[in-house]
C-alpha cells in the first residue's frame, strides 16, 4: 500500500529522460514549419503543395502509434524508446543533400512513422513508476518537452536556417537525436509500479473487451476535445511562422522569433494545469470535475478568443489573440492520457494510450493541408490564413464542449466494472 502512495526511487530522473525524449520529439516535428518560407521559396511550393508536405507526417503515424502501443504491452519500454530515437535520427540526414518535394514528403512520412508512437509509449513507462494521483505533475512535465522542444530548438534552428541553411537543420536534430539514445542506453531503465485492476472478469482476467474501452463516453469525449486541439497544434507547427512572414510581414528572423510564443504560454498553462489538477484530485475532487470539466472549459474559451483575428487590425493584437487562443486550453494534452489510464487495465494501457493518441492527432492530417486550401482560395494571403484561424475557433467550442458534457470518469468505470463482470469467462 505505501509504494501506492509515492514515486519509485528514481522515476524523477526517469521523467527527466522521458521529458528530453519529447523535446527531441517536437524539435523534429517543428523544423518544417519553422523553414516554411526557404523550403517554399527554394522548391518553387505553392501553398497548397507546402500544406501537403505538412499533413505527410501524419500519413502513417497514427498506424504507427495503435502498432507501437500493442507492442509496448508485450515488450519493455526502454527498447522501443531506443529504437523510435534511433530511427528519428537516420530519417534527418537524407535532408543534407539536395532534395525535391518528394523526398522530403517521403522522410516526413516515415519520421511520422517513427515518432507516432512516441507519446503513449513515453507515458506507459513514466506511469510504471508513479501511482494514479500522482501523475498529474510528472505528466504535464513530460508533455512540455514539446514546449521546450520549441522553446530550446526554435532559436537555435532558426539561427541555422538563417545563417547556414534550412538543410543543416534538420541535421543538428539528427545529431541530437543521437545524443539522447546514447544517453538513454546508458541510463533507462523500466518501472516496476503495477496499477490495481479496473475490474474483475467471470474468468478472473482483469482485460476489458476493447470494443467498451471504444465505445466509453469518456474516452471519445476527450479524444474529441483533444482532437480540436491538436488541430491547432498542427496549424501552429506548420503556419504560424508563415502567417508572420507570409501574411502579416515579419522578417525571417522575427517571424522565427516570436513562433516560440505560443509554447510558452502554453507551457505555463499546462504546469499549472498539471499541478492544479493534481491537487484536487490528491484532495478527493471527481475525476469529471478535475480532469474532464477543467480542461474542456479551457478549451472552450480557446475557441471564443480566435475568431477576433479577424476583426482586429493591428498585427501585434492578431499575434496576442493567436498565442492565448490556440494555447490555453493545451492542458487537454495532460489529462487525456490520464483519464485514458483511469479506465483501462495496465495490461491494455499502452495500447490505449496509443489508440487514443491516433484518434485525436488525426487532426494532423487533415490541419495543414486545408489551411493550405483556405489560403489558396482567399482574396488574399492575410485573410486567408485569418479564415483558417476562425474555423479553428468553431472546432476548439464544439470539442470543449462534448468534453463539458460526457467525460465522466467516475460513472464510466463503474459501468465498465459492471460489463465486465457479467462478460462470460
Amino acid at each position: 500500500m505505501e509504494t501506492k502512495e509515492r514515486p519509485l526511487k528514481g522515476a524523477w530522473g526517469i521523467t527527466a529522460l522521458v521529458f528530453l525524449f519529447m523535446l527531441i520529439n517536437f524539435a523534429d516535428k517543428v523544423v518544417v514549419g519553422l523553414a516554411a518560407k526557404p523550403i517554399m521559396e527554394e522548391l518553387g511550393l505553392t501553398h497548397e503543395q507546402f500544406g501537403l508536405l505538412g499533413s505527410s507526417f501524419f500519413f502513417l503515424f497514427a498506424v504507427a502509434g495503435v502498432a507501437g502501443g500493442f507492442l509496448a504491452n508485450r515488450m519493455q519500454t526502454r527498447h522501443l524508446l531506443f529504437g523510435m530515437a534511433i530511427a528519428w535520427s537516420l530519417v534527418q540526414f537524407p535532408m543534407l543533400a539536395t532534395v525535391t518535394l518528394e523526398t522530403l514528403i517521403i522522410c516526413r512520412i516515415l519520421l511520422g512513422a517513427g515518432e507516432g508512437p512516441a507519446g503513449p509509449i513515453a507515458l506507459h513507462a513514466l506511469y510504471k513508476w508513479f501511482p494514479d494521483s500522482l501523475r498529474g505533475v510528472p505528466t504535464a512535465i513530460v508533455a512540455q518537452g514539446s514546449a521546450l522542444g520549441v522553446i530550446v530548438a526554435v532559436p537555435a534552428l532558426n539561427f541555422i536556417i538563417v545563417n547556414y541553411s534550412w538543410h543543416w537543420a534538420f541535421g543538428a536534430l539528427g545529431i541530437v537525436g543521437l545524443l539522447w539514445a546514447a544517453l538513454w542506453l546508458v541510463l533507462g531503465r523500466e518501472g516496476t509500479l503495477v496499477d490495481p485492476p479496473v475490474a474483475a472478469g467471470a474468468d478472473g482476467s482483469d482485460r476489458v473487451p476493447y470494443r467498451h474501452l471504444l465505445t466509453c463516453p469518456s474516452i471519445i469525449a476527450v479524444c474529441c476535445a483533444a482532437f480540436a486541439s491538436y488541430w491547432g497544434l498542427a496549424l501552429g507547427l506548420t503556419w504560424f511562422t508563415a502567417y508572420l512572414v507570409d501574411g502579416l510581414g515579419y522578417s525571417q528572423t522575427m517571424g522565427g522569433n516570436l513562433f516560440i510564443l505560443p509554447w510558452i504560454f502554453g507551457m505555463l498553462v499546462v504546469l499549472a494545469g498539471g499541478w492544479f489538477s493534481q491537487r484536487l484530485k490528491t484532495k478527493g475532487v471527481s475525476s469529471r470535475v478535475c480532469r474532464g470539466a477543467f480542461a474542456s472549459a479551457t478549451v472552450v474559451l480557446g475557441g471564443c478568443v480566435l475568431p477576433f483575428i479577424a476583426l482586429v487590425s493591428e498585427p501585434g493584437i492578431k499575434v496576442a489573440l493567436l498565442v492565448v487562443g490556440s494555447a490555453i486550453g493545451s492542458s487537454i494534452f495532460v489529462v487525456t492520457p490520464m483519464i485514458v489510464s483511469e479506465l483501462t487495465p495496465q495490461s491494455q494501457r499502452a495500447a490505449l494510450l496509443a489508440i487514443a493518441t491516433s484518434i485525436y492527432t488525426s487532426a494532423g492530417v487533415a490541419a495543414p493541408w486545408a489551411m493550405g486550401k483556405v489560403i489558396q482560395g482567399a482574396t488574399s494571403r492575410q485573410a486567408g490564413y485569418e479564415h483558417g484561424f476562425v474555423i479553428l475557433g468553431g472546432l476548439l467550442i464544439a470539442g470543449g464542449l462534448i468534453g463539458l458534457l460526457f467525460i465522466r470518469p467516475e460513472a464510466d468505470r463503474e459501468r465498465l466494472a459492471a460489463r465486465t463482470r457479467l462478460a462470460p469467462a
